[in-house]
């Protein structure tokens, strides 16, 4: 029986894209730089993934997500022209990740979640990253497992094993949520029940991985507010 719901954070429920976006603009308009802010958002998620596999593969000791977003903004700055930004409006920058938009059924869905289950974010985020963005997006979670909590980078199985057992709950009374198949596909190999919520757009409207479920997971839906529907909890409001 699933007792708990863990969440991906990062394009499962809020859109990381257009808030990367938004604050770049600022930045761009603030210092007077010309570049393409989707450009930026894009190239800065890309370096998300090696950045964390240096860790997974432990050529580095953990370190928070903070600290990697810190350093892959040091990297590909020149390029677009931000190495003239001061120090203070570079830290503001590194902190979009903390202000990132909600997806419009995050907010809803996640209240009928909390209604019959425990709700958590399951994030590679750290702690005060998921609880300053839920703070910005009204996301109200029943726990915050961020990385240094479990210790390990998803998708490396042991993220997902660790986050159950730290609700001493047993890996198959835990539903995995993402809209990524490679987390699923994780969560899974771990014994975790699996629920697969497309957002499309999470890499722009030329999106072209994670449109579709690349396995028959327990539960295939178009929204938060349909999986709910699924799990038969209360209606909104």
């Amino acid at each position: 029986m699933i007792k708990a719901l863990l969440f991906d954070v990062f394009g499962t429920v809020v859109d990381w894209r257009s808030g990367i976006i938004r604050d770049a603009k600022l930045i761009a308009k603030k210092y007077d730089i010309r570049f393409h802010p989707e450009q930026f958002a894009d190239r800065w998620r890309y370096e998300y993934q090696p950045s964390m596999e240096k860790v997974r593969s432990g050529k580095r000791k953990f370190v928070k997500l903070d600290v990697l977003h810190e350093e892959n903004l040091e990297k590909i700055s020149k390029d677009f022209g931000l190495d003239i930004i001061s120090k203070v409006d570079k830290s503001w920058l590194v902190k979009s990740w903390h202000r990132l938009p909600a997806w419009p059924d995050s907010k809803s869905g996640l209240l009928r979640f909390k209604s019959k289950f425990i709700i958590g974010a399951q994030s590679n985020g750290n702690v005060s990253l998921i609880l300053n963005m839920s703070k910005f997006s009204e996301l109200y979670w029943d726990v915050i497992l961020g990385a240094e909590v479990v210790g390990y980078y998803k998708p490396d199985p042991k993220a997902y094993k660790k986050a159950c057992e730290r609700l001493d709950l047993k890996t198959e009374e835990c539903l995995m949520v993402a809209a990524h198949n490679d987390d699923l596909k994780a969560a899974k190999k771990e014994g975790m029940k699996t629920a697969f919520i497309p957002r499309p757009t999470e890499y722009g409207f030329n999106q072209s991985s994670d449109l579709k479920p690349s396995q028959d997971w327990d539960f295939i839906v178009d929204n938060f507010h349909e999986l709910a529907d699924k799990l038969k909890c209360k209606k909104e409001g």
